[in-house]
C-alpha cells in the first residue's frame, strides 16, 4: 500500500491548510466559543465544494477518495475547526448511497446543514449529535431504520470541547432512507467512513499539539537554559510526537482501504479512532503540562486541543467502544 501523495494531493492540503490558516486561527475558534460553530469558515468550506468533494460525481459530486477526504480532515483537525464538516461529509456520502436525491440536494448546494448521528437510537431521542446544534437535518440509525431526521425539536448540549453537540427528539416527520439489513449496512458505512476521518482530525489535532509544545519548551528558560534541553521535558513530546505519526499512518491506512482493502475497512476505522484518540488525548496532556501553570489559563492555545480532542472523541465513545467494533468486524459480533 502506497501512502505516499501525488502532486494533486499535496496541492489539496497546501489549499486547506491556506484556509484554515486564514479561517480558523486560535482567535477564531475562540470567537466561535461556545457553540463551537463559525459561520463564515462553514461559508468558506461550502464555497470550496468541501462537501461535494465527498460525494461520487454520478451524484452530483467531485468524486473525492477518502483519502483526499482525510487528508481535508487531518488540517481540519490541526486547525480545531468549528464546523462540522466531517459529518456533513458522512451525512453527504450516507444521503447518496441511500438515494436521498433531494436532502443531497440541498446539502451539496449548502443551502442545509446536514449532519450524522454516530450513535445508533433505540429510544425517542438521539444523544450528543455532532453538529446537531446547527444542523437541520441529521442522518441516524434509529432502531432498524436509516431515517433524516429534522432538527425542529433539539437541545444544544453545552460541553468543555465547545462544540455544536445537541439532543434531538425524533418526532414522525423523519424521512425513512432504508429499513432492515439495508439500513444498519448502510450506517455500518457511514459509521465508518466518520471514524476513519474523525482520526485524522485528531492525528492532526495531536501533531499540532506536539509542535506547541516544542515551541514553548525552545522559548521558556529554567536554571539558564530551555525547558526542552531536559529530558523530563523532552522525552515525552518525542514520545507523543512519535504516536502523532503513527496515528496519521493509521488512520491513512484506514482511508485508503475503502479502495484497496474493502473487507478490512470496518476493522481499520475503529482501531485507527481509538488509536487517534489515546494519541490525542495523551498528547495534549503533554503539552499543556510542559506550559506548566500557563498551559491551563484560557488564553493559552493549548487548552484548545486538550478539551477540543476530548470531545471529538466522546462523542463516539471512549476507545474501548471502538475497540470492541474491532473485535465484531475481526470475529464476529458475541452472541449475547
Amino acid at each position: 500500500m502506497d501512502l505516499s501523495l501525488s502532486g494533486e494531493q499535496r496541492q489539496l492540503v497546501d489549499s486547506f491548510a491556506a484556509m484554515y490558516a486564514q479561517a480558523s486561527s486560535p482567535e477564531e475558534v475562540r470567537a466561535a466559543e461556545p457553540s463551537g460553530f463559525d459561520p463564515k469558515l462553514w461559508a468558506a468550506l461550502t464555497e470550496t465544494g468541501a462537501v461535494e468533494m465527498a460525494v461520487d460525481e454520478a451524484d452530483g459530486g467531485w468524486g473525492a477518495s477518502v483519502l483526499e477526504l482525510a487528508l481535508i480532515a487531518e488540517q481540519h483537525g490541526r486547525a480545531l475547526a468549528s464546523a462540522p464538516i466531517i459529518e456533513a461529509q458522512v451525512a453527504a456520502r450516507a444521503l447518496a448511497a441511500s438515494g436521498g436525491g433531494g436532502l443531497l440536494e440541498g446539502a451539496l448546494a449548502g443551502d442545509k446543514i446536514v449532519s450524522f448521528a454516530p450513535r445508533p437510537c433505540e429510544g425517542d431521542v438521539l444523544t450528543l449529535v455532532p453538529g446537531g446544534a446547527v444542523a437541520d437535518t441529521v442522518v441516524a440509525l434509529v432502531a432498524d431504520r436509516l431515517v433524516a431526521c429534522p432538527t425542529t425539536a433539539r437541545g444544544c448540549v453545552t460541553n468543555l470541547g465547545s462544540l455544536p453537540l445537541a439532543d434531538i427528539e425524533i418526532d414522525h416527520d423523519v424521512t425513512v432512507l432504508a429499513e432492515g439489513p439495508d439500513a444498519r449496512r448502510l450506517h455500518s458505512a457511514a459509521l465508518d467512513l466518520w471514524l476513519t476521518l474523525t482520526a485524522a482530525a485528531l492525528a492532526g489535532a495531536a501533531r499540532r499539539a506536539v509542535e506547541i509544545g516544542v515551541q514553548y519548551a525552545k522559548q521558556r528558560h529554567a536554571f539558564g537554559n530551555p525547558i526542552g534541553s531536559f529530558q523530563a521535558v523532552s522525552h515525552p513530546l518525542a514520545d507523543s510526537a512519535t504516536a502523532a505519526d503513527g496515528a496519521q499512518l493509521l488512520a491513512f491506512k484506514a482511508a485508503c482501504a475503502f479502495a484497496d482493502e474493502p473487507t478490512r475497512v470496518t476493522e481499520l476505522a475503529a482501531m485507527a479512532f481509538a488509536f487517534a484518540y489515546e494519541t490525542a488525548r495523551d498528547a495534549t496532556s503533554r503539552s499543556l503540562h510542559v506550559h506548566g501553570g500557563y498551559g491551563f489559563g484560557m488564553e493559552g492555545d493549548i487548552q484548545l486541543y486538550y478539551r477540543r480532542v476530548r470531545g471529538w472523541a466522546m462523542v463516539y465513545g471512549e476507545p474501548g467502544v471502538a475497540l470492541d467494533r474491532v473485535a465484531d468486524a475481526r470475529y464476529g459480533v458475541a452472541a449475547g
